[in-house]
């Protein structure tokens, strides 16, 4: 099966630095092999300038990579004008900051601002704008300024915003960022309602314990490159792994992991 969006040997180094002229940058993202389906449910995970949000910036063409390829529904993207409005039609990113995506009078008027931009009829574009304030549970808010909300429903606002754009998968980056738990579990029920409607996910996030409970595949950056992808009990239960990557073992693995070692001592201090 073809994947929807793919890429190969991507390669991403951001500017000189001008603090230290003569002094290029490593690259930021160094090989970067990805494929996304249909039914992903993806996190990824990594420490501080790993690369993750590069990485994410990539998947809807904000970044072109110095070399390598992205691939959508198989063809090679050719980074045209066209090409992007066809693009981020398929891929709908939001931001770790709502407030960097926040822009219109009313959080309604926020969530037009990309239907109408796609020359839409004005049905059109009110029918798409209140489906995605419906899923994200902001009808009764729609015409409050976005300053009003709180964090956590500005941040719904971001994702209704790319919601009206009818995406296949769509992107976010650290959306538990400034969450309280309450508002962390509200947004997994909101995410699990879009993946049941077909919306393929990819996420970062540096809340472990919600990618291991919340995604099906977990992938590791590390240095620019993905070191390891695949489901998420044997990659974040690797203690060797995580440590080299600068990241813990989820809560749940761990207490697994020390019960496990606890029970297979037993025997041993019984005999003693």
């Amino acid at each position: 099966m073809t994947p929807l969006l793919e890429l190969r040997a991507i390669r991403y180094t951001y500017a000189t630095d001008t603090c230290r002229p003569g002094h290029p940058r490593p690259p930021a993202l160094d090989g970067v092999d990805l494929q996304l389906r249909t039914h992903s449910r993806l996190a990824i995970l990594g420490a501080n300038g790993a690369g993750k949000s590069t990485l994410l910036l990539h998947l809807n063409g904000t970044l072109r990579p110095s070399s390598g390829e992205l691939l959508l529904d198989g063809s090679r993207f050719d980074y045209s004008r066209r090409g992007l409005t066809t693009l981020r039609q398929h891929v709908g990113l939001v931001l770790q900051e709502p407030d960097d995506q926040l822009f219109a009078g009313t959080v309604r008027q926020d969530v037009s601002f990309g239907p109408l931009n796609l020359g839409l009829s004005e049905a059109e574009a009110s029918a798409r704008v209140e489906a995605a304030l419906e899923a994200m549970d902001l009808t009764t808010l729609a015409d409050l300024p976005p300053h009003q909300l709180s964090h956590g429903q500005r941040k719904r606002a971001a994702i209704a915003g790319a919601l009206a754009m009818r995406p296949r998968l769509l992107v976010l980056d650290e959306p538990t960022a400034g969450l309280d738990p309450r508002g962390i579990d509200e947004l997994a029920h909101q995410l699990d309602l879009l993946h049941a409607r077909g919306i393929a996910l990819v996420l970062t996030t540096h809340d472990i314990d919600f990618a291991h409970r919340w995604a099906r595949e977990v992938a590791i950056v590390q240095e620019g490159r993905i070191v390891v992808q695949g489901a998420p009990d044997p990659i974040l239960g690797d203690s060797r792994l995580m440590h080299t990557a600068g990241l813990r073992l989820p809560i749940a693995l761990a207490i697994r992991q020390a019960l496990a070692a606890e029970t297979t001592a037993r025997p041993v201090a019984d005999a003693v």
